[in-house]
């Protein structure tokens, strides 16, 4: 049982680092319609790294951001907070695999592998933390500026980055807990009572013989 949640663990935190690597590139974390006639009408849609726009007849453009400088704070801080998630679930990974019961990795020193395990649960925890705080402040500045009546920029809508680094970083906090539960567990099955020498006294067969009374009374001699 306890290997068996070991794996899902591993399992949930992998699939939540790939989807890590899948929400940082994807260009939709922001999305806005410019509305017009047929020929003007075009899509704007931004992520960390650049700008893109589509128009009606499908052509893509898009421009990366000139200077880190010149950003907003949040998005500067959305892309430390990205990377520092995948460098986090890279060494979850490696540290997930060493620990991890069913594997031969480590040798058999079951307690550092169990250490190993839940040192990988807690990268994994960090993983998910990272990311939803990357998301979610990037989130909030969205919806910050679509209902500022006083906004004189482009308002933009959350777009399908934002949707999968929520679902990434959920898979790797799930990962995490369940690693360091499945390590806990494994723990706390291990531990025993401790030997406890018999402190009496030894007697010895001839001393127990001598000592036995006789199975012959005395008035049985004539």
């Amino acid at each position: 049982m306890n290997a068996a949640v070991e794996v899902l663990a591993y399992v949930l935190g992998f699939l939540g680092w790939i989807m890590v690597g899948i929400a940082l590139p994807n260009r939709y974390w922001k999305v806005s319609t410019v509305d017009g006639n047929v020929i003007t009408t075009s899509t704007i849609y931004e992520n960390l790294w650049m700008s893109c726009a589509t128009d009606s007849t499908g052509v893509h453009n898009c421009r990366e951001f000139p200077s880190l400088l010149a950003l907003s704070g949040y998005i500067q801080a959305s892309r430390a907070l990205m990377i520092v998630s995948v460098v986090m679930g890279a060494l979850g990974l490696v540290s997930g695999i060493v620990g991890l019961q069913c594997t031969k990795l480590g040798g058999d020193n079951y307690v550092l592998k169990g250490r190993l395990a839940g040192l990988g649960g807690v990268f994994f925890l960090l993983q998910g933390l990272c990311t939803m705080i990357s998301v979610s402040w990037y989130a909030f500045n969205i919806t910050q500026e679509f209902f500022d009546p006083f906004y004189p920029g482009t308002k933009y809508e959350i777009g399908d980055g934002l949707y999968i680094g929520w679902s990434s970083a959920m898979l790797a906090i799930c990962g995490g807990v369940c690693l360091l539960f499945a390590c806990k567990m494994g723990t706390e099955e291990k531990v025993g009572y401790p030997y406890q020498p018999y402190r009496g006294t030894v007697v010895s067969g001839s001393a127990a013989h001598r000592d036995a009374p006789s199975q012959y009374d005395r008035n049985a001699y004539v």
